[in-house]
């Protein structure tokens, strides 16, 4: 089905049952005047779900049920997706630098009532997440991350087959407006085209989840900030990593990838987590980029284990 058929289709589809039954929709205020939109379900310790690119806290819809089970699990829109505040990048593209997203996050728990928490993240969440935990190490217990090896290190180790898997990382950089102005053209063909080529393609997404990210993407706040995303992660994202000077994480991390993706062909994750983090274990899963969506039992058979090691002591 062309993918404009296909958008149009998932617009008129009736819900997906079961979507994120028993959990709350929720807009916790900022102190800039923003909000961060949250679903929140369950009881028990928090545990802190984000999302990636070109997602949103839907993503994890077929996982935050099975975790509400044993955790007070508040799935979060990052700052320029989904329902979340889109501030403007500014010149440095300080506004999206992880660290400022990791600091809504760390408002966020705040607002709800968490001083320490738990973290599972995918893709540019797990930026966030890796930002979070080494600026507020004192709060996060540990965290579980999704297809990514550190951001600076994926960087030092790019070689041309990589570059032309990962093209995006290269394109969304370019100076405004150049890219917002051309997925702007079709926001729905980019985002389906991009997700197409991943290796399962699109089918391990859900049509409400689909709906969705197809929805809160057609804004053109939310293109220019998910390319202000990028535009931070090559310049003032290196910067902050630059000045950890050879700090690592001191909470254990559990690396978790895609055996049939691009961290899988090109890098050796654990290794490179090994450089920014004292206790890191991991493996790769049968999947591709999207393992929360294309392999959520076997994500939860590796993450439940690991987040129930954690204590807070």
């Amino acid at each position: 089905m062309p993918h404009r058929d296909r958008a149009a289709a998932l617009a008129a589809a009736t819900p997906t049952p079961g979507f994120f039954d028993g959990f709350e929709e929720r807009s916790a205020p900022l102190p800039d005047g923003g909000q961060i939109f949250c679903r929140i379900g369950g009881e028990g310790p928090p545990l802190l779900l984000l999302h990636g690119y070109p997602q949103t806290s839907a993503m994890w819809h077929a996982i935050a049920p099975d975790l509400a089970r044993h955790y007070t699990v508040i799935c979060a829109d990052l700052r320029g997706y989904g329902r979340s505040h889109k501030p403007a990048g500014g010149g440095d593209h300080a506004a999206y630098s992880k660290r400022s997203m990791a600091q809504d996050m760390a408002t966020l728990m705040t607002v709800l009532g968490h001083d320490r928490f738990r973290i599972l993240a995918h893709d540019r969440g797990a930026r966030v997440a890796h930002r979070l935990a080494a600026d507020h190490a004192d709060r996060v217990l540990g965290l579980a991350i999704l297809d990514i090896a550190p951001t600076r290190e994926m960087y030092r180790h790019t070689r041309t087959p990589f570059a032309r898997r990962y093209w995006h990382w290269f394109w969304l950089v370019q100076p405004a407006p150049f890219p917002e102005t051309m997925i702007g053209r079709d926001p729905d063909w980019f985002w389906l085209e991009k997700c197409d080529t991943a290796p399962a393609g699109l089918g391990p997404f859900c049509q409400q989840a689909l709906r969705e990210y197809l929805e809160y993407f057609n804004d053109p706040a939310a293109i220019h900030a998910s390319c202000e995303d990028y535009r931070a992660a090559i310049g003032i994202d290196l910067a902050h990593d630059d000045a950890d000077a050879g700090r690592k994480l001191p909470m254990p991390v559990l690396a978790l990838w895609g055996a049939d993706g691009a961290i899988e062909e090109f890098f050796d994750c654990v290794a490179l987590w090994r450089e920014r983090a004292e206790q890191v274990s991991g493996r790769a899963l049968p999947g591709g980029h999207y393992l929360a969506e294309e392999c959520p039992d076997a994500v939860l058979r590796e993450v439940i284990p690991f987040l129930a090691s954690l204590t807070d002591s």
